[in-house]
């Protein structure tokens, strides 16, 4: 395939300059990957850490790709599993540390560019489906997040989670259900 053949524009900036194309690539999908790393996390600042080092990771990757294999990337799948697997390793982390209870943590800051009407909608929204996804198990709220929040297909979750679509299907409804018994009994 020829550079110039390459229908989407991430992939052919990519392909052109990595430097560019990479600066391409974090425009296009920075937004996607923050929110859904702040629906897993449920944590603003986890969420920025989250997006930052899922980035750090994918241009570190892209270092050492091919042009065939830059040709073939899908974007948004790929940064999903690098997400995936960045959320996951810092959650078996913080699971091996002791709990730190002995200072409350702060709450997290609204976005410096976002109204006070919209910002006080969101955080009302945004802290009661954050504390509904934080009940869920993880690969439930995994699912859930991937499919409702980021809308992709069944298929690309299947493969952002390395788990069969049969298996993705029946966690994003068990999911679901799960979040519509935990929302009525608020």
């Amino acid at each position: 395939m020829a550079e110039t053949d390459c229908p989407d524009p991430v992939r052919k900036a990519l392909l052109d300059d990595l430097d560019e194309g990479f600066a391409e690539l974090y425009g296009a999908y920075r937004g996607l990957v923050f929110s859904t790393a702040l629906r897993l996390s449920g944590r603003w600042a986890d969420a920025e850490d989250y997006t930052a080092e899922a980035f750090l990771r994918a241009y570190r990757a892209l270092s050492g790709y091919s042009p065939e294999r830059l040709a073939g990337l899908q974007p948004r799948a790929w940064l999903m599993t690098i997400l995936m697997n960045v959320w996951r390793n810092c959650a078996r982390a913080k699971s091996r540390r002791p709990p730190t209870d002995l200072v409350e943590e702060p709450l997290d800051g609204a976005d410096p560019g976002e109204g006070v009407e919209a910002a006080a909608v969101r955080r009302e929204t945004g802290d009661e489906l954050a504390a509904l996804l934080g009940q869920l198990p993880d690969e439930q709220r995994a699912a859930v997040v991937l499919r409702h929040v980021v809308d992709l297909p069944v298929s690309e979750i299947a493969t952002v989670l390395q788990i069969p679509q049969g298996t993705v299907k029946s966690h994003v409804s068990r999911g679901l259900r799960r979040l519509r018994v935990l929302g009525g009994a608020r």
